[in-house]
């Protein structure tokens, strides 16, 4: 599958899944077959943080050079696939690959493999194995601290213009002029009138 035609699913949090089942010598490390897809990615596309997450990664990915695709692989690698996070001071698993994986998901929280705070300057110049034991694992302080420090990053990418999903089209926008973000900006403006409302209602009948 092209990087491109992979991104577009991404925004579109569309997933293509595989439909074999890999055999025992496979799942004893990250493999993509119908495992993995059940039981890494479809939770984790059913909860709203890394829903949206996944969506600004695919959504940053459009339109980029060979090198920023491949610092956002290898983010996206450390976090959605194999990443970790603090749950009441115990780390966690999220990612999918280790989800679905006997031996990885048993290893990952063991002495065994490197545990690192979850820092993205760190994350891109990390080697990994993708059909191999993980040695190295990033722990992010939560879901929603890795979501916003990846989506920070992403504001670094050189490039003139900015995207956005609509939800009710299912389609990209492209901001590449001031008419296309005053647009954007009447369609917040409209929302923060439905946050106000929503707000006053509470006041009022609470």
């Amino acid at each position: 599958e092209s990087v491109f035609s992979f991104s577009n699913k991404i925004v579109h949090v569309l997933l293509n899944m595989a439909m074999y089942s890999a055999n025992m010598y496979f799942a004893l490390f990250s493999r993509s077959d119908i495992c993995h897809e059940v039981m890494g990615h479809v939770p984790m596309f059913c909860d709203p943080t890394l829903a949206q997450f996944s969506q600004q990664i695919g959504l940053a990915s459009l339109g980029l050079s060979d090198e920023w695709i491949d610092k956002l692989a290898t983010l996206y690698w450390f976090t959605v696939e194999v990443g970790l996070c603090q749950e009441n001071g115990k780390p966690k698993v999220y990612g999918a690959s280790l989800l679905s994986s006997n031996r990885e998901l048993v290893r990952c929280l063991s002495d065994e493999v490197e545990h690192k705070e979850f820092d993205i300057s760190q994350a891109l110049v990390q080697s990994y194995p993708d059909v191999d034991l993980q040695p190295v694992l990033f722990v992010a302080q939560s879901l929603t601290d890795m979501r916003d420090r990846m989506i920070e990053f992403t504001k670094s990418i050189p490039r003139s213009f900015g995207l956005k999903y609509d939800p009710y089209t299912q389609s990209i926008e492209v901001l590449d002029s001031c008419r296309a973000v005053e647009e954007y900006a009447r369609d917040i403006y409209y929302e923060m009138g439905v946050l106000q409302d929503a707000l006053k209602r509470q006041t009022v009948f609470n």
